[in-house]
C-alpha cells in the first residue's frame, strides 16, 4: 500500500515483515548517533532491528500470536527511509502493559468493535523509548509524515485506535498535536550518582535500609549459591535452555501463558550477544535461576525472571542488586528493572513518570477516555510523590 501526501514530498508504506527492510537503513532511524534522547538513551536495543526483527523470526510474534506487524515506513522523494514505527495490528490487549482491557469493554457495551487496533511498541517490552523513528537526516516534516501514516494504517485496517506505548515525552507532545489524548503511568528506576561501588551506594542509605539490603544479599547467596554473569560469547546455548525453562516456569504461573519462544533467545544470541547480560544463579554446577537484562549505551534494562527453586531474596540479588552492582562498576547511568513493583523503591529504585498516547476514530469515546486520563495523571502524579518520600536514601543525598 502506497500513497502520497504532505505536497508529495513523502511516500508511505507498511511493511508485513522486517525481513523487507535493511538493518542499516532501519537503524538509521530507530537509533540514530547523538545525543542522549529526551528519555536519556543513545542507543535503546529494542527498538532495533536485530530485536525487532528476533521477534518476528522466532514467531513470537506474527501468525496466531495476535501482533500482526504492519510497520509504517516513510521515505523520502529520493525513496530514502526517513522515519518508522514499530507498529502491529493486534486482536487483544495483552503483552502491553499499558492496561486498556476496561477501555475495551466500554467500547463494545455501547456497540463498537474495540479490536482490531494498532499498537505502537515494542511487544512485550515495558521499556521507554523512542517510537516515532526518525533518521538525524530527515527534511523537516518526516514526523508528522510518519503520523498520517499510522492514520492511515488505522483507516485501511478498519482499526478502531492507536496506542502509542512507553512513548517520549517528546514524542508524546507531537501526538497531542494530532489529537492523541495523554495516558502517564509509574515505573522506578535505579540512579547511578556516580558511585564508586556498591558500598559507596549503600553509605548513602539509610542505616536501617542499609542493612536490610546486606542481610538480604547474604540470605540469598548464602545456601552454596554463586552468581554467573554471563554476556557476548560467554552465553551457550545450555545457558539459554536453563534460562528458557525458568522463564516457561514463572511465567506460567505469573501470565498462563508466556509470550516469548525458545528460537527467540537463540535468535537475540546471534544478532545482537553484546547487547545482553545474562545473570545466573548457580547451585554447585547447575543453574537454579536467572535474569535477563539488555545493554544500552547509557542503561541495563532487566527484562525477564525465573527460577525453579524458591530461595529467599534470591529474586532481589538476581534482579536488582547484581545490576545496580554492575551499572556501578560499567559505568552505566541507570538501571530499568521493568513495570510496576513498589517493592524496588526500598532497594534504592526511584519513581519515574512513563508517557503514552492514544487516539481514537469515535471522537465521543476519546472525549470519555481523556476525562478519565486527566483525573488518572493526577492520581499517578500523587503517587510518585508519596514514593519519591518514602525513598530510602539519607535525607542529605535526595531522600
Amino acid at each position: 500500500m502506497t500513497h502520497k501526501f504532505l505536497a508529495q514530498r513523502f511516500s508511505v508504506r507498511y511493511a508485513e515483515s522486517l525481513g523487507s527492510i535493511t538493518a542499516k537503513d532501519w537503524d538509521a532511524c530507530a537509533n540514530p548517533r547523538g545525543p542522549p534522547d529526551s528519555v536519556g538513551e543513545r542507543y535503546n536495543p529494542f527498538v532495533s532491528h536485530a530485536f525487532l526483527r528476533a521477534l518476528e523470526t522466532s514467531k513470537s510474534v506474527g501468525g496466531r500470536t495476535g501482533w500482526t506487524p504492519a510497520h509504517a515506513l516513510v521515505e523520502d522523494s529520493l525513496g530514502r527511509l526517513v522515519a518508522c514505527a514499530p507498529a502491529y495490528i493486534k486482536t487483544h490487549s495483552l503483552g502491553e502493559y499499558v492496561f486498556d482491557h476496561n477501555w475495551a469493554r466500554a467500547y463494545e457495551l455501547a456497540g463498537g468493535s474495540y479490536y482490531p487496533k494498532i499498537q505502537v511498541a515494542v511487544p512485550f517490552t515495558p521499556v521507554a523509548g523512542r517510537r516515532l523513528l526518525i533518521a538525524k537526516d530527515a527534511p523537516d516534516g518526516a514526523r508528522e509524515a510518519l503520523i498520517v501514516a499510522l492514520q492511515g494504517l488505522r483507516k485501511a485496517s478498519g482499526a478502531s485506535s492507536i496506542h502509542v506505548t512507553f512513548c517520549t515525552e517528546d514524542e508524546r507532545v507531537a501526538l497531542s498535536g494530532a489529537a492523541f489524548v495523554y495516558r502517564a503511568g509509574e515505573q522506578f528506576h535505579f540512579v547511578n550518582e556516580g558511585y564508586g561501588d556498591f558500598e559507596d551506594f549503600l553509605s548513602r542509605l539509610t542505616a536501617r535500609k542499609r542493612k536490610v539490603i546486606k542481610r538480604e544479599r547474604r540470605e540469598a547467596l548464602g545456601d552454596d549459591i554463586a552468581i554467573d554473569l554471563l554476556t557476548g560469547a560467554d552465553i551457550r546455548s545450555e545457558h539459554w535452555d536453563s534460562f528458557f525453562e525458568f522463564y516457561m516456569d514463572t511465567g506460567a504461573r505469573k501470565w498462563g501463558s508466556p509470550y516469548l519462544t525458545r528460537a527467540f533467545f537463540d535468535e537475540i544470541g546471534a544478532r545482537m550477544p553484546d547487547r545482553i547480560l545474562l545473570v545466573m544463579a548457580r547451585r554447585g554446577s547447575r543453574h537454579i535461576a536467572g535474569a535477563i537484562n539488555f545493554l544500552g549505551d547509557d542503561a541495563i534494562y532487566g527484562r525477564n525472571w525465573g527460577a525453579v527453586e524458591e530461595v529467599p531474596f534470591l529474586h532481589f540479588e538476581v534482579c536488582y542488586y547484581q545490576a545496580i552492582e554492575f551499572a556501578i562498576r560499567h559505568g552505566y547511568k541507570r538501571v530499568e528493572a521493568g513495570a510496576q513493583g513498589e517493592h524496588k523503591i526500598a532497594r534504592g529504585y526511584r519513581p519515574v513518570i512513563t508517557h503514552s498516547a492514544h487516539h481514537f476514530a469515535d471522537s465521543r469515546f476519546a472525549e470519555a477516555v481523556s476525562d478519565y486520563l486527566a483525573r488518572e495523571r493526577e492520581a499517578v502524579t500523587d503517587w510518585a510523590a508519596e514514593h519519591t518520600a518514602e525513598l530510602p536514601y539519607k535525607v542529605e543525598n535526595g531522600g
